[in-house]
């Protein structure tokens, strides 16, 4: 914790030479997309997109889990949605999964999180899981969790897509969804282009 702290302390004088930059980032923000991606301390979108301040709206969630549209429902995910297109008009949006990832282990083994309720609540909305007690499923994606997790990608740009005003952009052709993955012994970033189910390096 004391490098990040003593980081912090020396961050001003570090961007002392860019106050021109930062003071026009306090005016607002017109961010490029909404970078959607696991809260995984491994997983730093801005080191492999090199995003400077201003260019990405993230919304970390554990897993990159997007639950499908619930307009009763309070839910943090859907808020921050809801803000980066109504708001901010970001034109595109990435789903970027990632190898190692414990939240799919956790949906491809529920004893991974047997001993976290909040996280197994959590996990249930990526909608793997049946119905009352019976077990969770990962809907024959099979036991490769590199596999696993980008399927997994996939799904949820398809709980994005039940969104009203994500359908009417990607319509209207004023939004485009993109799906990412992120392998972390390599850095190497894949993409699984539209109509497909394949991922390829970027």
């Amino acid at each position: 914790m004391q490098s990040l702290i003593d980081h912090a302390r020396t961050f001003p004088a570090k961007i002392a030479d860019r106050q021109e930059e930062f003071e026009r980032l306090a005016r607002g923000q017109q961010p490029q997309a909404l970078f959607i991606s696991c809260s995984d301390s491994r997983v730093i979108p801005s080191m492999f997109t090199g995003a400077r301040p201003g260019d990405i709206f993230e919304l970390r969630t554990a897993g990159n889990i997007v639950p499908r549209y619930r307009p009763q429902a309070a839910c943090g995910v859907a808020g921050s949605l809801e803000f980066a297109l109504q708001a901010l008009q970001v034109p595109d949006i990435v789903v970027c999964g990632h190898s190692h990832c414990g939240a799919v282990q956790g949906l491809m083994r529920e004893q991974n999180v047997r001993t976290m309720p909040l996280l197994r609540r959590w996990l249930s909305w990526a909608e793997y899981r049946a119905s009352g007690n019976e077990p969770w499923q990962t809907q024959g994606l099979g036991e490769d969790p590199t596999a696993v997790a980008q399927q997994h990608v996939l799904t949820q740009l398809e709980h994005l897509r039940s969104y009203p005003y994500v359908a009417r952009r990607i319509t209207s052709g004023r939004l485009r969804l993109h799906a990412w993955f992120y392998t972390v012994e390599t850095g190497e970033v894949l993409a699984c282009a539209p109509g497909s189910r394949t991922f390829k390096p970027l």
